[in-house]
């Protein structure tokens, strides 16, 4: 029996390492991240949208029935007559749209014709969290849809079928990077652009975890095979070793972004041809210039992700060892890719986004959307930050390439290199 006891604790301490905890950690931590996003979803979902309302027919009694109901369902920042003055007030108290009830709106309804409510939505971002405010607007203004409607049967106002069901319609205008997007939605933007927002990160996270884990796993099996030692001890200056590794990785890496950026062009082409709102009549079409940016970012980005792998690879002991190591780049790779997909940038908080733009991982994630609406300033810094994270990563892989820690390992300070009470 003690046989089998010594047996079961030898396999759950071989098991139970920093190797095998470490990953369901992260991974608890990503859902519960996602977890309290959703609960902050639910909560923003049910408080009160800030909007402003203009009410140009003021005689109206269908009017006053919207009025009233846009008036007990939502926070209104804005009451005037003008449309840009109410566009800046609302996007200043961070509001969601401005509703217009034009004059016409009444007359329209009592000729059994469907009145219509202007809508100018205020766009902040296209993460899925970012649309909620605009689903409570769209909801109310179904209510408001729905109030008239049982007012129309009560009264038995109109024998029209259509008109008792749907006795309003929407004209929508969407603002959104300083675009001007006139009968699209946000929930329409948010979908033509949710495909690229959960895809092409996707891509960029396999590629970074498929490649760093190559380089790390390879860097691993060198030590572990003592090959790594052949090579530093040949006649070969060392910077050269780790700058033949880095071209070789480079491109390899320049490859994948090309025919990464070639499949691209097919997808995108692809996606605006099927899209339900022809883009490029809004300009929001990439151009040849856009997709080599992104193709520089990509590339920078696995440079600099490769020369980091190779730094952890190069501390790593054996093959086992190296496997943990790639935890680090998982991580990196997998923040920016669930906070993108749920906020959009520009909406996230000041802290976080210093965060992620430190990642260096994850300027090719949001570069499209980015290029899409003109936005070259944030893209041409993350090329810049890219640039300078990638040549500090060779230079640092480059000096400890040249130290002997890489043969002879770590020992601590003022100890024997032969070993506790060895003598010379």
């Amino acid at each position: 029996m003690k046989s089998l006891t010594n047996i079961m604790l030898k396999e759950i301490k071989e098991l139970l390492t920093v190797t095998t905890i470490i990953p369901v950690v992260i991974m608890a931590v990503l859902f519960a991240s996602l977890g309290g996003m959703i609960g902050g979803v639910q909560d923003e979902a049910s408080q009160a949208p800030r909007i402003g309302l203009i009410v140009q027919d003021l005689d109206s009694s269908w009017s006053m029935l919207a009025q009233g109901t846009i008036n007990n369902h939502t926070e209104v920042v804005y009451g005037g007559t003008d449309i840009d003055e109410g566009l800046k007030a609302v996007s200043s108290a961070g509001g969601t749209a401005l509703l217009v009830i034009p004059e016409d709106f009444g007359d329209n309804i009592s000729s059994e014709r469907p009145g219509t409510i202007a809508v100018y939505w205020i766009m902040y971002g296209a993460g899925l969290m970012d649309s909620i405010s605009s689903s409570v607007v769209d909801g109310i203004i179904v209510q408001v849809n729905t109030d008239i409607s049982r007012v129309m049967i009560e009264e038995g106002s109109s024998s029209n079928a259509s008109m008792v069901l749907s006795p309003t319609i929407k004209s929508e205008t969407t603002f959104f990077k300083e675009k001007s997007i006139e009968g699209v939605s946000p929930s329409a933007i948010s979908s033509m652009l949710s495909s690229q927002s959960f895809i092409i990160p996707l891509v960029v996270m396999m590629m970074i975890l498929m490649s760093g884990s190559t380089v790390i796993s390879s860097m691993g099996l060198e030590k572990e095979n003592k090959t790594l030692e052949t090579l530093l001890t040949m006649p070969v200056r060392r910077s050269h070793i780790v700058l033949g590794k880095l071209g070789g990785a480079a491109v390899v890496g320049l490859l994948m972004a090309f025919i990464y950026m070639a499949g691209m062009g097919y997808y995108m082409n692809g996606m605006q041809g099927s899209a339900a709102i022809d883009v490029a009549r809004y300009g929001l079409v990439l151009e040849t210039m856009d997709y080599v940016l992104v193709g520089i970012s990509l590339f920078l980005s696995v440079l600099g992700g490769l020369a980091l792998c190779m730094i952890l690879g190069a501390l790593a002991r054996d093959y086992k060892a190296a496997q943990s190591l790639t935890l680090p780049i998982t991580f990196l790779a997998m923040l920016p890719f669930f906070a993108l997909m749920m906020k959009d940038f520009n909406t996230l908080p000041a802290l976080l986004q210093a965060v992620l733009f430190a990642i260096p991982f994850t300027h090719p994630m949001m570069a499209m959307n980015n290029l899409m609406f003109d936005d070259y300033g944030l893209v041409i810094a993350g090329i810049a930050y890219q640039l300078l994270f990638a040549a500090i990563a060779v230079a640092a892989a480059v000096w400890l390439f040249k130290k002997d820690m890489l043969i002879t390992g770590r020992r601590k300070r003022g100890g024997s290199p032969f070993g506790k009470g060895s003598k010379r």
